[in-house]
Formats: structure tokens, C-alpha cells, sequence
């Protein structure tokens, strides 16, 4: 078993699932990353990006499983793609992180790119005060328009909603803009991304922009397609965390 490997019962089902834990290189960090994994993949996923990444910023963090890819493959692909079951594991991983490893409940920043990014603004939807700071890289927004869009993805957004387009909506973060306008949110999305056009973030960013104008949500549409800049995110992210202050514009 891998040495960082935990195991988290889940409040909504009794069963124990899968986690990453990475403890902070000082010891005395109470910031916890909660890094989610992408689309087709598992809690492994990220674990070469962010273990530096964590390490570098001497926070905890957290890789949980939340029930595996969202693929046909998947056993239980109902129980993946932001399913409550999904959402609960990843709010159960931090709580465990707040209980078990001291965590402060101010200092929990997520992250999540693809698959994950859309996660994370599902997260965003299901529990929205819950995070300091949250960064959705490339996300799929509306998971309808994906499948009509994707022909290599559409079976599997299929397998996972049950061929239900009430069920695509239920796990769509645009049917949450007025939950995720309370969050603390930027999406980072590259223009040119062939993989999830960048259309799906502009729309989500405008429905809640055009309703919650005083939000704090806020859209990066970079140079590129369907990649992160782990810089320019977590730059964001600390600068959430730490406050820096903003010098003013002149005239």
C-alpha cells in the first residue's frame, strides 16, 4: 500500500474511499490543496504535478479518488461525474484533512483541470463558502453540449448520466450559477482549446456575471488550448490565500 494512501468513510454511503495525503514539508502549515483528477483518470493522476507544487508552497494536500474515471469502464460510472456521492467524497476528504491533520477550515484551496475542473466547479455549485479559493482549468460546463460536441467522449458522459438529459443538466456546473456565484472562483481557459471549446466557460462566466455583476468570479482566457500554466494558477491561488494587497492604477 502506498505510504500516503488513506482511507475516508463516506457520510452519504458507509463505504471507505481512496484518498492521497501529502503533509506539508514544515510541519506547521494549516493550508490544505485539494487536487482532483482529471476526466478518464483516478486520485493518482495528479500526483506528479502537485506533490512539487504543493511542496514548493508548503501546503497539505489531498488527492481523493471520488469514485474513480468517469468512463464506461468505470463499474459504476453513475456513482462518477459529479454524482452527490462523487461531491460528498471530496468535501468528506477535506473534512478528514480539518479533523485528523489539524487543517484550517479557512485555509482549503481547490484545484481541478478538465474533467476536473469541471468537478471543481461542481464542488463550486455543491458547497460554495466551503473553499477560500478555487481554480477550474478548462472545465466542461454543460455536459449536453460536451457529448454533442465530443464524439470520443459522448459515450462516456452517457454511461455516466444514464443517457438522460435531466441527469446531464443535474451534473452540469451551468445549472448552478447562482451557488457558484458565492464562491471564490477563476477559470482558466485557452482560447484555442480543441478538446473543450472555450465557449463553455465565456457562457458559464457570463450567465453569472450578467446575474451576480458583484461576484467573485472571474475568467482568464489564455493563449493556448487545452493545457494549465501551474504558474499563473497558482499564483492566483496564493495571492487569494496570502491577501496580497493590489497597488492602485493613476490616471
Amino acid at each position: 500500500m502506498n505510504e500516503n494512501e488513506i482511507l475516508i468513510k463516506s457520510t452519504l454511503d458507509g463505504t471507505m474511499q481512496p484518498s492521497l495525503y501529502y503533509p506539508a514539508p514544515s510541519g506547521k502549515s494549516r493550508a490544505l490543496l485539494i487536487g482532483l483528477h482529471t476526466w478518464s483518470y483516478d486520485r493518482f493522476n495528479q500526483v506528479e504535478k502537485l506533490v512539487p507544487v504543493a511542496a514548493k508552497y508548503d501546503l497539505n494536500l489531498i488527492l481523493p479518488e471520488f469514485r474513480g474515471a468517469n468512463l464506461d469502464s468505470n463499474p459504476r460510472p453513475d456513482l462518477a461525474c459529479a454524482s452527490e456521492y462523487a461531491m460528498r467524497d471530496i468535501k468528506d476528504a477535506a473534512d478528514w484533512a480539518v479533523s485528523e491533520r489539524g487543517i484550517d477550515p479557512a485555509q482549503i484551496m481547490l484545484y481541478g483541470e478538465s474533467g476536473g475542473g469541471h468537478m471543481a466547479l461542481m464542488m463550486a455549485g455543491y458547497c460554495p463558502e466551503y473553499f477560500e479559493a478555487i481554480a477550474s482549468v478548462v472545465p466542461i460546463t454543460d455536459l449536453e453540449k460536451w457529448a454533442e460536441y465530443s464524439s470520443h467522449y459522448r459515450r462516456h458522459v452517457l454511461a455516466c448520466c444514464g443517457g438522460d438529459r435531466a441527469e446531464m443538466a443535474k451534473r452540469s456546473p451551468v445549472t448552478y450559477i447562482d451557488s457558484i456565484a458565492k464562491a471564490n472562483v477563476r477559470i482558466f481557459h485557452g482560447k484555442y482549446d480543441t478538446s473543450v471549446p472555450v465557449s463553455h466557460s465565456i457562457s458559464l462566466f457570463g450567465m453569472i456575471t450578467d446575474r451576480y455583476p458583484q461576484s467573485r468570479v472571474f475568467l482568464d482566457i489564455f493563449d493556448g488550448g487545452h493545457q494549465t500554466d501551474m504558474n499563473e494558477v497558482m499564483y492566483w491561488l496564493m495571492s487569494q490565500h496570502e491577501k496580497r494587497e493590489k497597488g492602485s492604477v493613476t490616471g
